[in-house]
């Protein structure tokens, strides 16, 4: 064996073979390249390696390394990555490539590689590393202080000691002792024989997968148990240590994504704050437990964060498991209820991590589920409070009273009291075809399964029991029509539509224009495409777009109607690259009149101007000051004139900038930062203003302020556009229970907004619900509409 970390240069020294020891370190044990040749009973070549220390050896980021017996210039190392740990006295089985011949496979291997090994000569280099080495002599190779082992064979010139281990062939391995002994002298440690591969499971060829020892015969558990390993906070006190034969049942496995399974201690201790049940990453390999397997895994503990600011998962990484015994009762699922489930949300940092404080799962819910992570958690006929997506998740609460909308949902009402009883749950048969769930159903019976984590919605059920879908028959909602003397004015974000998505797409959105909104006399658009949508060439009109979009409510018995923008500059409005997103005005012609004021473009700002006529926009369609710092890389405000029945008024139509970037509410830094309101608090000032000095010129002027201002009610944002008064915000005159246009995580919450000026005071407004609530949308916002009896708004 090479030395590691001595200063200098390195000679292989030959031992006399009576003082020969076991070495407390990783060797390699056993080399055969014949496997697949002519004459084999392996299909496939394999390294063994073993350990004969007394503590498991870690190989994260190791490699096993191949050379030629005699290289060429051109000749280079090969190189597998290895993962995992050799569990004391154990042995690693290295899996290389798979030849013609041969009629028996290798136990399941522990690494895979592709190399294929010549069956006479080569050298075999364990390395710290996973960069291929460069040295070609003994020694060179003897100075290179990442080679743990190295075993030459057959003429190879890259050697320990006196020669290479000789004696190899297409049936014949090189392999040591059983006792490991290393003295550094390939010809006296290596002898040749039958190939005797031995995975870290204890199998050999046609043992199966099941069984083993996994460990050097050893089946009595290790030291460490789960609960020791999740500790009291949110972080691992063994993290970064290998963990060696803890034991649990398999309680889920997951075959796709990001593969391994769970175990779960059936021995709890009594401390709440401890979790009984972690999950183990098997990488790219699928694992070959099932559920009820009694297992002893050993591997490091590491911590995954899904994102930089979520929690992370703890783990335990590059397994090694041994199954004791199957079909073992599971533990006992805990109960997710309104009882168990505390009040509180999540504890706070004043902005910092909240990993190194510990649990208190009686006071916040986040810590609760911290407490059950990987542990099987269960909840009974549940309300399903976000739809099924693509992906195969849906959102229930497990608190049916907590904050709930009309319509089955749960409203997000506050910053300060999020919803606690919200869970997204997934289902781990991928077998059975998830259900197309919408809010307001039901998943009746029992739902049972791991409790996990990820970035996208926090905590979740990965089911191996999912309820039954009971359809509680939500209904698309339908509004009235205008009345004669209404101006109907409405706002829809229709997600990135342009000419060249699918006549579905159109018909869908159509009819939610023509239909369920009931042919609004103007209607603000979010999120028109240009007209060869994500395709980066330059192109900024959306006018094919539009056609198909206006014909399509023709179809469906809409009106005609005609449109008004301003096409972006290339690619500065944010959105999908390539895309160019922008809002549009469509208006009826026969019922309401655009005062076009010509001029307006993507770089010029519109303002407000008094005449003998009265007060009009410079540019109608126009942008209010599209260069300001406040619109970069983001929508600019679109303004229009109309003119209704003899009275003018002025709609302004917004898509201020995502949220993208903030942190989540259930991550790691309480209380979370909401970077992106900073762009929107500026936008919403720089709209207000307009507003103020269109007032400024006519007290009386009639304003529509709307579209998706990315932020709630209750937002700086929102404030900041409603400042002095100059806006009312439409959503709150509705019950409480009705204010949403968005479902996110389960959360029912108001991203989209018509507001209007003191002067409109006979006004119906409505929230249309026909996208957010249910599994097939056409959008993933509702629209809303406001009919104004512009008759009866007084005059102040």
């Amino acid at each position: 064996m090479v030395a590691v970390g001595a200063a200098g240069a390195f000679a292989f020294t030959a031992l006399p073979s009576a003082s020969a020891t076991p070495s407390a370190s990783a060797v390699i044990a056993e080399v055969y390249g014949g496997g697949g040749n002519s004459g084999a009973t392996l299909t496939r070549d394999f390294v063994e390696l073993g350990n004969a220390g007394s503590a498991a050896y870690d190989l994260s980021g190791y490699s096993v390394q191949y050379l030629p017996g005699t290289p060429s210039a051109g000749s280079t190392w090969q190189v597998t990555a290895l993962t995992g740990a050799i569990a004391p006295g154990a042995r690693y089985l290295v899996g290389e490539s798979t030849g013609s011949g041969g009629t028996t496979a290798l136990p399941t291997t522990d690494a895979t590689g592709s190399i294929a090994m010549s069956a006479t000569s080569g050298t075999i280099a364990l390395v710290s590393g996973t960069a291929a080495l460069t040295c070609k002599t003994a020694a060179d190779c003897a100075a290179d202080p990442s080679i743990v082992d190295l075993a030459g064979y057959g003429t190879a010139v890259v050697r320990e000691g006196s020669g290479p281990a000789t004696g190899a062939s297409n049936t014949a391995a090189v392999a040591r002792a059983d006792s490991l002994a290393d003295t550094d002298d390939n010809a006296a440690d290596f002898t040749s024989g039958t190939p005797t591969p031995v995975n870290s499971a204890g199998q050999t060829p046609g043992s199966g997968d099941g069984g083993g020892d996994g460990g050097g015969g050893s089946t009595d558990p290790g030291t460490v148990r789960v609960r020791d390993i999740q500790g009291t906070t949110r972080l691992s006190p063994y993290a970064g240590q290998t963990v060696t034969r803890v034991p649990g049942i398999v309680t889920g496995v997951r075959g796709s994504g990001s593969l391994g399974y769970w175990i779960q201690d059936p021995t709890p201790d009594t401390d709440p704050r401890t979790s009984e049940a972690v999950f183990v990453y098997t990488g790219s390999a699928k694992p070959t437990v099932a559920v009820g397997d009694s297992v002893l895994v050993t591997g490091k503990v590491t911590e995954y964060y899904p994102s930089s600011t979520s929690q992370s998962n703890t783990e335990i990484g590059g397994p090694t498991t041994t199954v004791l015994s199957s079909g073992n009762a599971l533990p006992d699922a805990v109960a997710l209820n309104e009882t168990s489930v505390p009040d509180a949300y999540i504890p706070t940092a004043s902005g910092g991590s909240i990993e190194s404080l510990a649990l208190q799962p009686a006071v916040y819910a986040q810590d609760f589920f911290e407490s059950l992570e990987g542990m099987r958690v269960t909840f009974a006929d549940a309300r399903v409070v976000g739809a099924s997506d693509a992906y195969g998740e849906l959102w229930v609460t497990v608190k049916p009273k907590e904050n709930a909308t009309a319509r089955g949902g749960t409203l997000y009402s506050s910053y300060d009291q999020p919803n606690t009883g919200r869970i997204e749950v997934m289902s781990l048969d991928t077998a059975s075809t998830f259900p197309a769930a919408n809010v307001g159903d039901e998943l009746s019976g029992v739902t049972t399964g791991p409790l996990d984590y990820s970035t996208y919605g926090g905590y979740n059920v990965q089911a191996t029991q999912l309820g039954t879908l009971v359809d509680n028959g939500l209904k698309q909602e339908v509004t009235r029509r205008q009345k004669k003397d209404e101006l109907a004015v409405a706002t829809y974000n229709v997600e990135n539509l342009d000419a060249l998505d699918t006549q579905e797409k159109f018909d869908r959105l159509a009819e939610g224009v023509a239909v369920n909104l009931n042919s609004p006399d103007v209607v603000a658009l979010e999120e028109i495409q240009d007209d060869n949508g994500a395709t980066n060439d330059g192109t900024v009109t959306a006018d094919a777009t539009l056609k198909r979009f206006t014909d399509a409510v023709r179809a469906a018995g809409g009106p005609a109607y005609t449109w008004r923008y301003i096409s972006p500059t290339n690619n500065a409005d944010g959105g999908e690259p390539g895309g160019n997103i922008r809002q549009v005005f469509l208006f009826n012609p026969k019922r309401v009149s655009f005062t076009d004021h010509k001029g307006g473009d993507a770089t010029t700002a519109t303002s407000v101007v008094k005449t003998r006529r009265g007060v009009q926009l410079t540019y109608s369609p126009g942008r209010i000051d599209p260069t300001n710092a406040a619109w970069e890389d983001s929508r600019k405000p679109l303004v229009g004139e109309f003119t209704f029945q003899g009275e003018q008024v002025f709609v302004i139509a917004n898509h201020f900038v995502s949220k993208g970037g903030d942190q989540p509410i259930h991550g790691r830094y309480q209380p979370p930062a909401r970077s992106s309101e900073t762009q929107r608090a500026a936008q919403a000032a720089e709209v207000n203003t307009f507003v103020k000095s269109l007032l400024a010129a006519d007290r009386n002027a009639k304003a529509i302020v709307l579209g998706d201002l990315n932020d709630y009610e209750f937002s700086q944002t929102v404030t900041t556009l409603t400042a002095g008064k100059v806006l009312k915000p439409l959503i709150t005159t509705l019950p409480a229970a009705e204010r949403y246009t968005y479902v996110y995580d389960g959360n029912s919450q108001t991203l989209d907004h018509i507001l209007t000026s003191p002067a409109v005071t006979s006004f119906n407004y409505d929230v249309v619900h026909i996208n957010a609530e249910f599994a097939d949308q056409a959008s993933d916002h509702d629209p809303q509409i406001v009919r104004i009896d512009l008759s009866k708004c007084r005059r102040r």
